[in-house]
């Protein structure tokens, strides 16, 4: 047995329950990121989680939850840390394009690396302060790196006509709902299992480019 071993069985059960079909070649690149990220983060500190194998569900499965969600040829993952889940979402989808944005100096010096051993053709990364980014997106993710009204205020403008916002958060937001910029419409919140994670996981689904669309939650919805 190789030492990848547990964490290949470890991802690949998660991926059936989600239930994600990859080929095997996309499951050992995903294997391949882990790797790296883990050698990483001893000296450059990207992540708090240490185990590989945690890594597995905190960081490879956590990201791939929501990829029944995400939609369109374009994707800017904003505030992607350590390409999370940027990275893994760009693996399992190559024909999408990918922007990595960060204003991290740190952490866009191994998004950058990572980009380059993995051959990561459809991948660019963007190192700066959401609000200075330009261009459009088809799709946005966005961890809990702020509230729903700043991720929209600052990143808003990155939202193509007809795009999908999905705001990756931990429990309900309950408190952020109605407090969108104009031009925004909650289109549903949805539960992610995220197997092997003893914690509350959802998403937001938001619509509209910020110019001109009805604000208000069209449907809210808890699994």
């Amino acid at each position: 047995m190789s030492d990848r071993d547990p964490r290949r069985q470890r991802l690949r059960a998660g991926l059936a329950a989600l239930p994600l079909d990859l080929p095997d070649a996309v499951v050992e690149r995903l294997l391949d990121y882990l790797d790296l990220l883990h050698r990483w983060n001893a000296t450059y500190n990207l992540s708090a989680i240490r185990d590989p194998a945690e890594m597995v569900t905190r960081h490879l499965l956590d990201s791939l939850a929501v990829a029944p969600y995400v939609t369109g040829a374009t994707l800017a993952d904003l505030g992607t840390g350590a390409g999370l889940p940027g990275i893994p979402l760009a693996l399992i989808a190559p024909e999408r394009a990918v922007a990595l944005v960060d204003s991290n100096g740190k952490k866009t010096r191994f998004l950058r690396a990572a980009v380059r051993e993995l051959g990561l053709a459809n991948v660019r990364v963007v190192e700066g302060r959401v609000e200075s980014i330009e261009g459009r997106f088809d799709c946005i993710t966005a961890r809990a790196f702020a509230s729903l009204a700043d991720m929209l205020a600052w990143g808003g403008h990155l939202l193509a006509p007809g795009g999908r916002w999905l705001a990756l958060k931990g429990r309900f937001p309950k408190d952020e709902l109605d407090a969108l910029p104009a031009g925004f419409t909650i289109e549903a919140v949805e539960s992610l299992a995220v197997p092997g994670l003893d914690a509350e996981r959802h998403v937001v689904i938001i619509s509209g480019s910020g110019a001109g669309a009805p604000v208000g939650p069209e449907r809210v919805a808890r699994a």
